[in-house]
């Protein structure tokens, strides 16, 4: 997403954010409907297979909804996503169930609605799901989720590939797996997935990512049975600062080598990719300080609202929303009582003060879906544009609603 600026006054798109700041409260976040479908449309053309979109990254029904219109599934690691999809109009035969801790309740819930399939990631949950289906009287669509013990190379909260990671079942237990399967007599056994993290810019890892489920591939067809279905994941990078654009064309390059003459259909999961870089979040500056040498301001915006860059160190771009020729260099932290409540430091600026407004870059991904109401802060509203229209497709939330949602028992009261 770009913001541009026209006689001094900020936009994106045909919208001015000044225009916004009035009638919102901030910080809101903001997500540009053009920016998401381009992305969209871009991975779907060079990779050609089917995308079920990783809900965990935007979990929105309005993005949901746009998704679903150009044509997206889902990919859903909870009962709540599922659900979040299945109310956004995604089919159920187009969600698949991901995740490493599904709960007796969240597996019911998906086989009564008929989804595409649940990826299981252990062996015992392959039992689970086999006594739970039983219990139902309904043979369940599963795949394996295998782990293949390959280092996606980027930041170790993210990775899911490894033997060391919590995710998928370790490569070396296939032959195992397999049997299981062939005894299991409440799976239809649909095919094989991956993902080994995210924010990937290498293409040779992908490269052997790709080489290590064709084998798996030819493993499980030497134990007579039959893949409809390989899901090869997500975790394609995308620009925050300055890194170097993934090139698309390069790795379905390599799909076309690598699975050729193939039978089953290739899907992906991506989530980072397609909402990323369409969202921006607007926070106002509440005040300034100088602590010895270094200017500090001090938005409404902070790890509650925003958690990536104090859980993962992670860079974002800073824009202000008015334009000056006097620079300084600031580091910008939220009102939070933490140390790590750091957006970003060193980031140069045209002079600010309070009241002014910032605009943090690239974050429609894992952004509004891992905020949180610490202390006491309400969650914030969200604003979809859609050329020169705009819609709040979230409210900011209530402070007394969420209070209310306390019980204090009776014995307490006063």
């Amino acid at each position: 997403m770009t913001i541009f600026f026209k006689n001094e006054k900020p936009f994106i798109e045909g919208i001015c954010l000044n225009e916004l700041t009035t009638v919102i409260e901030t910080p809101f976040y903001i997500y540009s409907q053009k920016t998401i479908t381009n992305a969209y449309n871009k991975i779907k053309k060079s990779l050609k297979g089917e995308i079920f979109f990783s809900v965990k990254a935007n979990s929105n029904q309005a993005i949901l909804s746009l998704l679903k219109s150009l044509g997206a599934g889902a990919d859903v690691v909870s009962s709540g996503e599922l659900e979040r999809s299945l109310k956004a109009g995604i089919s159920a035969d187009k969600i698949i169930f991901e995740g490493v801790g599904k709960s007796t309740n969240d597996i019911k819930y998906a086989i009564n609605n008929k989804i595409r399939r649940i990826n299981v990631e252990s062996i015992k949950e392959l039992e689970k799901v086999n006594s739970i289906g039983k219990s139902l009287g309904l043979k369940v669509n599963v795949g394996i989720r295998l782990n293949p013990n390959i280092s996606s190379q980027t930041h170790h909260k993210i990775s899911t590939g490894k033997k060391t990671d919590k995710f998928g079942i370790v490569f070396d237990l296939l032959p195992e797996v397999c049997s299981k399967i062939k005894l299991l007599e409440y799976l239809n056994f649909k095919g094989i997935s991956c993902h080994i993290g995210s924010q990937i810019q290498d293409v040779k890892i992908f490269e052997k990512v790709f080489k290590k489920m064709k084998l798996a591939t030819e493993i499980i067809e030497n134990y007579s049975l039959s893949i409809n279905h390989l899901d090869l994941g997500g975790g394609f990078g995308v620009k925050y600062k300055n890194e170097e654009e993934l090139d698309l064309n390069k790795i379905s390059n390599l799909i076309d080598t690598i699975f050729i003459d193939t039978k089953y259909n290739i899907s992906f999961e991506p989530g980072r990719y397609i909402v990323a870089n369409a969202g921006i979040l607007i926070t106002k500056i509440l005040t300034s300080k100088n602590n010895g040498s270094v200017d500090i301001l001090i938005t409404d915006a902070g790890m509650q609202t925003f958690i990536r860059p104090a859980m993962y160190n992670a860079f974002h771009n800073v824009i202000s929303l008015k334009q000056n020729d006097e620079k300084k260099i600031y580091t910008i932290a939220g009102p939070i009582c933490e140390s790590s409540d750091v957006i970003a430091k060193n980031i140069e600026l045209p002079s600010q003060k309070t009241e002014d407004y910032l605009a943090i870059c690239d974050t429609g991904a894992y952004g509004f879906v891992m905020a949180s109401n610490y202390n006491t802060k309400s969650l914030p509203a969200e604003i979809l544009i859609h050329n020169d229209k705009y819609a709040i497709i979230r409210n900011q939330e209530n402070i007394s609603s969420l209070i209310e949602k306390d019980i204090v028992p009776s014995w307490l009261e006063c």
